[in-house]
């Protein structure tokens, strides 16, 4: 039985790679922060009697040698960020630490205690940030855009690093945005589909957006995981890129979601300059031939469905009422 740890294991990635593990056949290890697991599991109730959580800290080294001595994993998922873009302005030191040092620490670390384990780290589209070319790849030049950027930035080339001065098996996965009913309620894609549902069970009047004319690539989050998976089950490790290769707009993820419901959004939204980015992105639309070519993976869910199945989970959630709605 091969053995995972996972951190960031309570949050949609996680839960996601977690589950996907154990239809695989994996012992899956979670490290938390929580003094009590119980809270931590309550996060994802539905893994709670299959998994084992590890407590642990990204911040401090110790806790993370204590984990992975306990765990001896064969494949390390470290999924554990400040993930947030828009409060990583509000929070930069701490998105620094947590984002990208963090990187350094686990590594180091894994190759003292297990190094013949293989490493997964979670790069992001926003590395690529101020862009003027599109669609970009493993090969487009880096401009992040925002201090959740730069750390992420940091962190995809510790890891090219000890890959290469090390020979550790570390991969990178160049993620681009991708969304689920488990996507926290700070996200524009999960704001807009539980505001639907409010408003259509009549909870709420209206739903403040910044810049609906924003432009992303959007995938289902259950896809990419399986992405994740299949870089470290390869012979050699590497980076690549994970998108659908599509772009849609905040006002295409609009005209879904509410059209779901049978409303015209543009009955109930307002934008607010407030929540707009300090710095907005260039148009960022992935190319993952690569991924496509050495990893045989392709994502399935389409844009529409992602955003009935968003929309869909959230009415069921409000009109059971049922409150913990975000993981």
């Amino acid at each position: 039985m091969k053995k995972a740890l996972i951190t960031g294991i309570t949050g949609q990635d996680g839960s996601y790679l977690a589950a996907f593990l154990l239809k695989k056949g994996y012992k899956v290890f979670g490290l938390t922060r929580q003094e009590n697991a119980a809270v931590a599991l309550n996060k994802i109730p539905h893994l709670a009697d299959q998994i084992t959580l590890i407590k642990g800290d990204l911040l401090d080294q110790n806790t993370l040698f204590s984990a992975l001595e306990e765990a001896q994993p064969d494949e390390i998922y470290n999924l554990g960020a400040h993930s947030f873009v828009q409060t990583s302005w509000n929070h930069a030191v701490l998105t620094a630490e947590l984002t990208a040092v963090s990187v350094t620490k686990i590594i180091d670390t894994a190759l003292k205690v297990c190094p013949k384990s293989r490493f997964y780290q979670a790069s992001s589209s926003e590395l690529f940030g101020k862009v003027k070319v599109g669609p970009q790849n493993e090969e487009t030049g880096f401009y992040p855009r925002s201090p959740y950027g730069v750390a992420k930035l940091y962190g995809h080339w510790i890891t090219v690093n000890f890959r290469e001065s090390f020979n550790y098996h570390a991969s990178s996965g160049i993620m681009f945005n991708h969304e689920s009913p488990l996507r926290g309620l700070e996200y524009v894609t999960r704001k807009i589909s539980h505001t639907v549902a409010l408003i259509k069970n009549g909870q709420a009047s209206e739903l403040r957006l910044g810049n609906i004319e924003g432009r992303r690539d959007w995938g289902f989050a259950g896809d990419y995981v399986e992405a994740m998976w299949l870089m470290l089950q390869q012979e050699k490790a590497d980076d690549y890129v994970v998108a659908t290769g599509e772009t849609h707009s905040v006002k295409d993820f609009l005209d879904l979601a509410f059209g779901r419901v049978n409303l015209d959004w543009k009955e109930y939204v307002k934008t607010d300059p407030a929540l707009y980015r300090p710095i907005e992105l260039g148009p960022l639309v992935g190319d993952f031939s690569k991924a496509k070519k050495i990893l045989g993976w392709t994502p399935k869910v389409g844009f529409k469905e992602l955003v009935y199945m968003m929309v869909d989970r959230d009415m069921e959630l409000v009109t059971t009422g049922i409150q913990n709605v975000s993981r």
